[in-house]
C-alpha cells in the first residue's frame, strides 16, 4: 500500500506543471482557474493535472459556488521524503567509506 502511494506521489511530481501547481497551493487554497493561469493552460488542462495530484492524495478539491477550490495535502510528500532519506543515508555511508579510502592512500 505504501509503495502504491509512493508510486502515485512520484508520478504526480514527475511533471513540472504539477510541481508548480503544488508550489502555488503551498501559499494557500486556490481556484482551478488561478492554478491554470501561470501555465497559460485551459481549465480542462489544469483539471487533468489536478486529477493526477488528487489521485496521489496531494490535493483536495471542493466546490464553492461556481468555482472549484483546491488545497494542498502535504502528507504524501512526507512519505516521499522519508523514503528518499533512506537512500541519503545509504549514499552517505558509501561516500564516507570512499573518503576514508582516499585519505589512506599514499600520494
Amino acid at each position: 500500500m505504501v509503495e502504491q502511494r509512493l508510486d502515485a506521489t512520484f508520478r504526480a511530481l514527475a511533471d513540472p506543471t504539477r510541481r508548480g501547481m503544488l508550489a502555488h497551493l503551498a501559499r494557500g487554497e486556490q481556484s482551478i482557474g488561478a492554478l491554470a493561469e501561470p501555465f497559460a493552460m485551459s481549465f480542462a488542462g489544469a483539471s487533468k493535472h489536478l486529477k493526477v495530484l488528487e489521485d496521489a492524495g496531494l490535493v483536495t478539491r471542493r466546490k464553492a459556488g461556481r468555482a472549484y477550490m483546491c488545497s494542498l495535502r502535504a502528507g504524501p510528500l512526507g512519505e516521499a521524503d522519508k523514503w528518499l532519506r533512506q537512500w541519503e543515508r545509504f549514499w552517505n555511508v558509501r561516500l564516507d567509506a570512499l573518503e576514508a579510502l582516499l585519505r589512506e592512500k599514499p600520494e
